[in-house]
């Protein structure tokens, strides 16, 4: 892991990265072909590393098959450009360990393991899930701490406790907790990246290493800006980008589900051809995708017609 610096904290899956959506054909299929063009797209457009299979990649409803023929997809897209990590988290200790492995032997630089969600383990099954995983390859892992969806959080102490195990070397965080997070901040050497891009500017401020984000699907040369903005110890234009794009974020994570409302976003702006999700998801409606344009328009990502 690179040694963190009064600079610049230590970056081991880089700065940028996307949690990047599964484009579906008109039939429901994973369509392999948007797949990669979608991250070639992203890595042309200020992104450094790329997640796949995350949430916001509606990895509750791909098969493993599916997650592994993506990965594969995306990695010989762009792997030698970019960081390219694996969602594997499920709330399954063994299906977890299961779907690390798979991304390993395809060729994955780092895992993404969230908090098993649902059945609400305590802090010592939390540690226990996240070192066995960890201890399962020899790829460096990225925790994901989002309670929101989880239902429970990684406490402080759980978070030093499995710092100390030498391939776990960083958290998505989508907690809402600056204070614990200055506190393992402090007390560790993980690398943070803000998991809300609510928070994305806050978080850089406070240390992070940088963003893993569902925004910059259509923001990544300006979020990469915002970054370089903060290493360079120039919070005016920092705060400048993040005011700008208040309006995307809004109509992004605020007016309805976020894949649902970034598919859309990609669709405006030409980069997907279609919003097609799987259900339990629907795809916007006419009237979401309207304040949704306008709200790219307002952030200056202005999109393609609406009736183009």
């Amino acid at each position: 892991m690179p040694t963190a610096t009064a600079a610049q904290p230590p970056r081991p899956f880089g700065t940028v990265l996307s949690a990047v959506v599964t484009p579906f054909t008109a039939s429901g299929a994973v369509d392999l072909d948007a797949a990669a063009a979608l991250a070639v797209h992203l890595v042309e457009h200020g992104h450094d590393g790329l997640v796949v299979s995350g949430t916001t990649g509606e990895s509750p409803t791909t098969s493993d098959e599916e997650k592994d023929r993506l990965l594969r997809a995306v990695l010989d897209a762009v792997g030698d450009r970019a960081h390219v990590l694996a969602g594997v988290g499920t709330n399954d200790t063994a299906h977890t360990l299961e779907l690390a492995r798979a991304a390993e032997k395809a060729g994955a630089h780092g895992l993404l393991v969230v908090t098993p969600y649902y059945n609400k383990p305590p802090q010592a099954a939390l540690a226990h899930h996240f070192t066995t995983v960890a201890d399962g390859t020899g790829l460096p892992v990225m925790l994901y701490d989002i309670p929101g969806r989880s239902g429970v959080p990684i406490e402080t102490e759980t978070l030093v406790r499995v710092a100390e195990h030498e391939r776990i070397v960083a958290v998505k965080d989508a907690k809402g907790d600056s204070w614990g997070t200055s506190w393992v901040l402090a007390r560790t050497e993980l690398a943070y990246y803000s998991g809300d891009d609510a928070v994305n500017l806050p978080l850089l401020a406070q240390g992070a290493s940088g963003i893993v984000s569902v925004v910059s699907h259509v923001a990544g040369r300006e979020y990469a800006a915002m970054v370089a903005a903060v290493d360079a110890g120039d919070l005016v234009t920092a705060r400048a980008i993040h005011t700008r794009l208040l309006p995307a974020v809004r109509g992004i994570m605020t007016r309805t589900q976020g894949v649902v409302a970034v598919k859309a976003a990609l669709e405006l702006t030409g980069v997907l051809s279609g919003r097609a999700v799987r259900p339990p998801l629907l795809p916007a409606t006419p009237e979401e995708v309207a304040a949704l344009a306008a709200d790219l328009a307002l952030a200056g990502l202005a999109p393609a017609p609406l009736d183009a």
